[in-house]
């Protein structure tokens, strides 16, 4: 059973078979609009007053003339279906042009109508639409999908996003009409909708569409969680109190005190919302079924909007998100906020303009034609989308790029996947939008595209980082570029990289130049292959004596067990304060391992008893450092230099060789106390050049 969802506006849902008859009727005479589309037209002229509605007239009398005859296996005529697609377009506001290439969408697929005919009767940007929805119909979204066909059916898209449109509408009044399939066929497109439609509505920003498919793919895959979430939604509409209903009454108040003119309305969740809620919090209260919208006229209200609200009412400042300043990669913009009752319920409040609000529901949709030259700008052929979506102009870079179509299709899905999207600034003020877990070789990529190759470093928030750090929403990224036109991307970077742009750029070299990646890999492979530095070999200005590298070093550690001598492991270089446990080896020694050391595990697990070991007074102590940097010259003396100054005897270093202008250098050092470490791991890191110093993990090996 398919669920009723919550309608956008108050318009009833339409009877598809008084309109079947209607149809069936035959068209009305030349130059009459035929009362079959009369609601099309009311819907439309509720968007475009004065749209020409001569077109509309005329593909419905060809799409009814060439689908005569066809049912659905509903049982209406066939027309109904490109009407009911039509009418769900004109209710989000599509241009004449949008909703004219709806009624014609199945003809050149189902009957005799040709693309020329369309183009010599309608014109070049109906005949491109069909074409598009025609190409989609071909494409099988399941496993089995052809990768090639669905990346045509994407470019496609690209080029024009109502393509894209009219086939989420399509799509969902099939959804609407799913009762008269057979379950397993239901579940199967219920299935594909779910993974890459919805996705894409998303990501177009029609929410009115996807909504509406979420909650017909909730009914069918998961029937009883969306009976119990129906039970929930019927038995909060009969409450006698509605808290959202008191609250929008409040801010009724609030306003008009201020003297701002807003219209505010109550906007109820939709099925999986509330399934989502429910999850999370578990009991719900009357809040929790939906939220108040504020829309207003200007921007600048919906900023005295918030205003007024976090003066009068009790704000909960943790939910407030401004979409307005950094909208959302699909277009969307509002502010978020939230007030708290007296009973500790919390509403959520939206806050945005009536214009702000059509793009919210419509997203793409609402943007009329984006392709229709300026009155003072003849087209000169070439389509230019200035409106369209961040992610659709990043998908049409990447798809160009992908070395083959199964690589774009397992990208495309990973893409889809991915449902929150932050946004990093550039210090010149510019913005990215990058997927979340997005890592600053994303973030390069995203701004240099393949001259990211020579990318060698980058400050997030004004400190130095490492390519592979995690962004997070509103950091500041400074990517910091090599001066080598030969550079070349580390294989380690796929690792890192979480966007199709970044993805396929790396992988498109390594396969353009299969001896260096292979050098890679062979570097990968063995990591001995270092440039190993005994203490010799290390520059010492402080003229310290040289000490044997395998000289034992206590930290002053007592065990419990008698005139046993005390060795720290080489393999987690415990120091004061870190939390210790020690076990008996050849000898009568002890050996002394951090806790989370692999090795204790391992040594407990083949039944060897721990010996209880602690700190003693202040001593000196032995540890291990891991510095990251960039590749400079005197990087090596500058950095010994400083690790003197703060009393740090070099015991041992390995330095590995440079990749993409970085070097990872490994130092065991010898400190006259433990609480000289952080006085020296900041020593490090103001060297020029280090961007990260840490203590060396534990590894597997030791004991």
């Amino acid at each position: 059973m398919t669920p009723t969802a919550p309608r956008r506006k108050a318009r009833p849902r339409i009877d598809l078979r008084r309109l079947g008859r209607a149809a069936l009727l035959g068209p009305a005479a030349r130059g009459r609009l035929p009362d079959a589309i009369s609601h099309v037209v009311e819907a439309h002229r509720a968007h475009h007053p004065d749209a020409d509605l001569e077109p509309l007239r005329h593909a419905y009398v060809l799409a009814e003339s060439s689908h005569r005859g066809q049912m659905r296996k509903s049982g209406e005529p066939y027309i109904t279906h490109p009407l009911a697609v039509t009418l769900i377009l004109a209710e989000l506001g599509a241009e004449t042009t949008t909703l004219t290439a709806s009624l014609l969408h199945d003809t050149v697929e189902d009957t005799d109508v040709t693309l020329d005919q369309v183009r010599d009767q309608f014109g070049e940007e109906v005949r491109y639409l069909v074409d598009g929805v025609t190409k989609l119909e071909k494409v099988d979204y399941g496993a089995a999908a052809e990768p090639e066909t669905f990346r045509k059916m994407l470019v496609a898209t690209g080029n024009d996003v109502r393509v894209m449109s009219i086939k989420l509408a399509d799509r969902l009044h099939n959804m609407r009409t799913l009762g008269v399939m057979r379950p397993e066929k239901q579940e199967r497109i219920a299935k594909v909708t779910r993974d890459v439609l919805i996705p894409l509505a998303e990501r177009l920003g029609v929410q009115a569409l996807k909504t509406e498919l979420e909650d017909l793919v909730f009914a069918i895959l998961h029937p009883e969680e969306y009976a119990h979430t129906r039970e929930l939604i019927v038995r909060n509409a009969a409450r006698a109190d509605d808290p959202l209903a008191e609250v929008a009454d409040e801010v009724r108040g609030v306003l008009r005190e201020a003297d701002i003119t807003a219209e505010v309305l109550i906007r109820p969740r939709h099925f999986v919302s509330v399934h989502r809620v429910s999850r999370k919090r578990g009991r719900l209260r009357g809040s929790d079924f939906g939220r108040v919208l504020v829309l207003v006229n200007e921007d600048a209200d919906c900023y005295g909007v918030l205003g007024e609200l976090h003066t009068c009412m009790k704000p909960v400042v943790s939910e407030f998100k401004d979409f307005i300043a950094v909208p959302k990669f699909n277009l969307y913009q509002s502010l978020h906020t939230a007030v708290a009752r007296e009973d500790g319920q919390v509403v959520e409040v939206l806050i945005r303009t009536h214009q702000m609000h059509k793009v919210a529901e419509a997203g793409v949709v609402a943007l009329g034609n984006p392709y229709a030259p300026a009155p003072d700008d003849p087209a000169d052929g070439e389509r230019v989308d200035p409106t369209r979506p961040g992610w659709l102009s990043r998908l049409l870079d990447w798809q160009e790029a992908a070395p083959d179509p199964d690589h774009f299709w397992s990208t495309l899905r990973e893409d889809l996947a991915q449902d929150r999207e932050i946004t990093v600034f550039r210090p010149d003020g510019g913005a990215l939008g990058l997927p979340e877990g997005a890592t600053c070789v994303d973030a390069a990529y995203a701004q240099y595209g393949e001259d990211a190759h020579a990318c060698i470093g980058a400050r997030v928030n004004g400190r130095l980082a490492t390519l592979s750090t995690v962004l997070k929403d509103g950091d500041t990224v400074q990517l910091l570029m090599g001066q080598d036109p030969a550079s070349e991307p580390s294989r380690e970077w796929l690792e890192h990289a979480h966007t199709p742009a970044a993805r396929i750029a790396i992988q498109r070299w390594l396969t353009a130049h299969p001896a260096q990646a292979e050098s890679q890999q062979s570097e990968a492979r063995i990591p001995e292959d270092r440039t190993a530095l005994r203490p010799a070999d290390v520059p010492d200005p402080g003229g310290a004596p040289e000490q044997p590298a395998d000289r034992p070093a206590t930290g002053h550690v007592l065990a419990d067990l008698p005139a046993a001598t005390v060795r720290l492991a080489r393999c987690c270089t415990p120091v004061p304060p870190d939390e210790i446990t020690g076990f008996a080896v050849r000898g009568g020694a002890v050996t002394v391992h951090r806790v989370e050391c692999p090795a204790v595990a391992r040594m407990k697990d083949g039944g060897r008893a721990a010996v209880g070991v602690r700190w003693g007074e202040a001593a000196e102590c032995r540890v291990t450092l891991v510095a990251e940097s960039f590749v400079r010259p005197h990087l090596l003396a500058d950095l010994t230099e400083a690790m003197a100054s703060e009393g740090a005897e070099i015991v041992s270093a390995t330095v590995e060789p440079p990749t993409q202008q970085q070097v990872r250098h490994t130092y065991t050092v010898q400190l006259p106390d433990a609480g000289h470490l952080p006085a020296l791991m900041r020593a490090m890191r103001n060297v020029a050049g280090v961007y990260d110093v840490s203590r060396a993990q534990p590894q597997p090996q030791g004991g």
